[in-house]
């Protein structure tokens, strides 16, 4: 198979599985967005630190509204890219959850804040394990292009 021929089927449209996904990233993530924004809106008495845990919550939903917006825009593969970014807006997700976690663990002690601590670790470790796959597909199929390209 020539370079022409790969890059033929390799520039399709998206694949019906990566176009759900990325509806679901849309759809959800402004989902969460209203639904945390109303629900923000409508507690006008809350603590500082309760603010900052709504702001943070509406960032990560936007960023995946955005991502999954993103997704559906660019229609055609991205060589692996679209997992690469999936896989950091995930890991900085669960770091922020984490975080919070840790903070509510230390001012509030006890078995649940712990386990609670626990999960969020696992799920850090998780994304973390994905992204480190979604860039070493993405360079793999990098390190095929180049060959390709390169004739070799």
């Amino acid at each position: 198979m020539n370079p022409e021929e790969m890059y033929g089927r390799l520039s399709g449209h998206l694949s019906l599985r990566s176009r759900i996904g990325a509806v679901a990233a849309l759809v959800l993530g402004l989902g969460g967005a209203v639904f945390l924004g109303a629900l923000w809106a409508t507690e006008p008495s809350l603590r500082a630190h309760t603010h900052v845990a709504f702001g943070m919550l509406e960032i990560t939903c936007l960023a995946w509204a955005g991502f999954g917006t993103w997704r559906i825009a660019r229609r055609t593969p991205l060589y692996a890219l679209d997992g690469v970014i999936a896989g950091g807006l995930a890991l900085a997700s669960n770091i922020l959850l984490m975080s919070g976690v840790i903070v509510l663990a230390i001012t509030r002690p006890g078995w649940v804040t712990v386990a609670a601590a626990a999960f969020a670790a696992l799920m850090v470790a998780t994304s973390a394990v994905l992204l480190a796959r979604a860039r070493a597909r993405r360079a793999v199929l990098l390190r095929r292009r180049h060959e390709l390209e390169n004739g070799e």
